[in-house]
């Protein structure tokens, strides 16, 4: 498996709506925010095959982790773990850039938590789905 930086939008979109709109039920509406094209995406593959991604968001001093998703039949492979630790790397590689944050889908916390980061603040509905903040200092 292999994880890179990526203009290829369409695909991230793509992986995004197989895995948030079509498994979970979130909307279009909130999947679709207009932000894409100003982002950084990162693209995992199997072989041939893209299988996961993330997006990086930079306002500041804080990069925001978001849309981090892999395909049913990748998962258990340490894939979403490298994704973050990728998104890391390249949130490091950016001058002025000292904290990571993200919300996460709140069963998912103790995932984010082996990797670093932090729960804050109460849980919240983000598309209906439960939710809870995260941070990393860099």
């Amino acid at each position: 498996m292999k994880i890179e930086v990526t203009q290829d939008i369409p695909t991230c979109q793509a992986l995004r709506r197989v895995v948030f709109i079509d498994e979970q039920g979130v909307s279009e509406a909130d999947e679709v925010d207009g932000l894409d094209g100003r982002a950084i995406h990162l693209l995992a593959w199997d072989g041939e095959c893209p299988v996961g991604t993330a997006r990086l968001l930079v306002k500041g001093a804080v990069g925001k982790i978001g849309r981090v998703c892999v395909l049913p039949e990748a998962r258990g492979l340490g894939l979403g773990a490298a994704l973050i630790r990728s998104a890391l790397e390249e949130l490091g590689r950016i001058p002025g850039v000292s904290e990571a944050y993200l919300g996460s889908q709140s069963h998912a916390t103790g995932f984010y938590e082996k990797l670093g980061f932090q729960v804050e603040g109460e849980e919240f509905l983000d598309a209906g789905i439960p939710h809870r903040h995260m941070r990393l200092a860099l």
